[in-house]
């Protein structure tokens, strides 16, 4: 079955750096466009940037563009979200998604993994 495992979540100091990786298993990994989503506390959940399958094409939500870059290793099946100059309102649990050919929307997610962006 599907499955999707975030890692590299933490605290950091404003203005700091992490690493987030997701490895994918249980489908064709190259074949699909994936996603990052996050959820701020007591908020919704927010697109935060996107990836086509060669990882050629790469979007970002305009409150992460500049500071956050998404990519892809199709032989280790693994997402990667660099995020850089963070934030307080960075804060959140993010998630990483794939997204059913169209594509549009997100068919699966992980269970988080958390990002506190705090001094």
């Amino acid at each position: 079955q599907v499955q999707l495992v975030e890692s590299g979540g933490g605290l950091v100091q404003p203005g700091g750096s992490l690493r987030l990786s997701c490895v994918a298993s249980g489908f064709t990994f190259s074949s699909y466009w994936m996603y990052w989503v996050r959820q701020a506390p007591g908020k919704g959940l927010e697109w935060v940037s996107g990836i086509n399958t060669g990882g050629e094409s790469t979007y970002y939500a305009d409150s992460v563009k500049g500071r956050f870059t998404i990519s892809r290793d199709n032989g280790k099946n693994t997402l990667y979200l660099q995020m850089n100059s963070l934030k307080s309102e960075d804060t959140a649990v993010y998630y990483c998604a794939k997204v059913p050919l169209g594509p549009v929307g997100m068919d699966y997610w992980g269970k988080g993994t958390l990002v506190t962006a705090s001094s």
